[in-house]
């Protein structure tokens, strides 16, 4: 089994990366998770308030899978961990994929939450094939789903158990970066769902699901979505960890 990380661009300033996976089987299951701003973005980003996208030609997911000798078509599991615009831009490349997310997500967004509306034009067709999914779950062999609500309801992380490296946990934006992975004294970031007291409560809950799991599993790896010193230091594709 191999693990690939793909850098997907940045974001200034601080050069925060956007990051996808590409966890590959023995048995050639290509599990792909997220797909970074729609490609479009590159002649014509759309900047968040107070950010500058910086995304190039060679940060777009067909390049990145390219990279390895993939294209779009090559995958079979497309797994979801939420609908914001840099996680989920591309989804309509991948409608010979399952795409797999939580059955809290998908209505939440579904419904018109204004949160998701950047992407819905990619993740909103008729012609992808989604698989509703709710709680932790075994996608495949050696790969786990992890309901992680908090950053947005139904958000998923991924737990992929790699033969030579060890376990990899991959957190995404369960937990963004490795200064917010105490859950009793993690900030409330901009992008956290932390409307009512509540909510704060859902999002220490997944910070602790990630610490705790980790721990059980003695993780070579906690990965955190936008960390920028740790990504600094990650080997990204074509390179991998297997």
């Amino acid at each position: 089994m191999r693990l690939y990380f793909l850098l997907l661009g940045r974001m200034q300033p601080g050069n925060i990366p956007v990051g996808g996976y590409l966890i590959q089987t023995d048995d050639g299951v290509n599990v792909l998770v997220d797909t970074g701003w729609p490609c479009s973005y590159v002649e014509n980003p759309k900047h968040p308030p107070g950010l500058t996208l910086d995304i190039s030609r060679e940060d777009t997911i067909i390049a990145r899978l390219g990279s390895i000798g993939l294209t779009p078509s090559d995958i079979d599991f497309l797994v979801c961990s939420h609908f914001d615009d840099d996680h989920a831009g591309n989804h309509d490349l991948f409608s010979s994929a399952q795409l797999v997310v939580q059955r809290k997500h998908y209505e939440l967004a579904k419904g018109g939450h204004p949160r998701f509306a950047a992407s819905r034009e990619a993740w909103d067709r008729p012609d992808l094939n989604y698989r509703l999914i709710e709680g932790d779950m075994e996608l495949v062999p050696d790969v786990e789903l992890l309901e992680t609500s908090g950053h947005v309801p139904g958000h998923q992380s991924v737990l992929v158990r790699l033969p030579h490296t060890g376990p990899v946990l991959l957190a995404i934006d369960a937990v963004m970066d490795q200064s917010m992975s105490d859950a009793d004294d993690r900030m409330m970031w901009v992008t956290d769902w932390a409307e009512t007291s509540e909510d704060e409560a859902q999002i220490r809950a997944s910070t602790r699901k990630v610490a705790d799991i980790g721990a059980r599993e003695k993780a070579a790896l906690i990965v955190y979505g936008h960390d920028v010193k740790q990504w600094g230091e990650l080997r990204c594709a074509p390179d991998f960890y297997d």
